[in-house]
């Protein structure tokens, strides 16, 4: 494992999208499982948003995982088939970095307690899968992820509070380094919430859970670039460890990205300086942002961050 940016202070890149970008190319996104199933019959072009990101400037890829729990591909009918999808998304990633001249590439396993989400709408419903279910399913997933070969689990879209512990337990379980990615929405009041729907939860009581458990970084992701500053001075009231901030652009109508009023790389850009301002030690991209958007950070890969070990 190399941390040489961390240790150093400077700033390292994350990728970008993964799902978004596979459906940008092309390939089809199911009801439930999302972009989960695309790493079986389309991981060539998997492998090159890998390469994509990585000579775009990223140091960390992200391995296909987010929506590939068993609980979830279950509802699309692929149950079965849990261990080679996940397989096939884990060597598509490896493959890309191996193929590259950049062994020092980490892979993470993604992991998160996503659930279904109806046609045309733009939350998960993880209620729709049981808390014993979802537990087993994470821990099932995280392990095969470790035995695969990801250098780190990075937890994504954590905003449910009855389901993040489990996703930390599975995580923890592994033995890997973990990094935990939260995601926030401006409520009404424009009082900084966590991302899901139903009862407001406000973030600093979302990100609260990491008193509880021991991460090697944190971070805001699947959050309006506008809205990151707000929620890593939140974040950084809670965790003093390295911060990590990739947002979205675009907006979600199930299975379909919206790839509408996307934020440009420069701008992009732009707010990533104030966020290597506030200490954040780790950029990239989520849902709807691109190789162009990573490449556009690149510059600030090099930047002195605040030291936050």
């Amino acid at each position: 494992m190399k941390y040489t940016a961390l240790r150093k202070g400077e700033v390292a890149l994350l990728d970008g999208a993964t799902g978004t970008e596979l459906e940008k190319r092309g390939v089809p996104m199911s009801t439930n499982a999302w972009s989960g199933s695309a790493s079986l019959e389309h991981a060539e072009t998997l492998e090159q948003i890998h390469r994509d990101y990585i000579d775009a400037g990223a140091d960390i890829i992200t391995a296909n995982t987010y929506s590939t729990s068993r609980a979830l591909l279950e509802l699309d009918g692929l149950g079965d088939q849990f261990e080679t999808i996940n397989r096939a998304a884990i060597k598509a990633a490896l493959r890309a970095r191996d193929s590259s001249s950049r062994p020092d590439v980490l892979v993470a396993g993604s992991l998160s307690h996503r659930g279904p989400i109806a046609t045309g709408s733009a939350r998960p419903d993880s209620s729709a899968i049981g808390l014993d279910k979802m537990a087993e399913a994470l821990r099932e997933q995280a392990l095969l992820l470790r035995d695969e070969g990801c250098d780190l689990i990075l937890l994504e879209m954590m905003y449910d509070p009855s389901r993040m512990p489990l996703v930390f337990a599975a995580a923890a379980e592994t033995g890997l380094p973990v990094w935990a990615g939260f995601s926030a929405r401006r409520g009404k009041n424009s009082q900084l919430l966590g991302f899901g729907p139903g009862e407001d939860v406000p973030f600093a009581q979302i990100v609260s859970i990491l008193h509880d458990w021991e991460v090697g970084a944190a971070g805001i992701m699947h959050t309006p670039a506008n809205l990151v500053s707000d929620a890593l001075e939140i974040l950084r009231a809670n965790f003093d460890g390295p911060l990590m901030a990739y947002p979205d652009s675009g907006y979600f109508k199930s299975p379909h990205w919206q790839f509408e009023d996307v934020i440009t790389p420069p701008e992009l850009r732009r707010y990533a300086e104030a966020w290597v301002d506030q200490g954040a030690k780790m950029l990239g991209g989520c849902c709807g942002l691109s190789p162009e958007h990573i490449a556009a950070l690149a510059p600030l890969k090099r930047t002195p961050a605040t030291t936050a070990d």
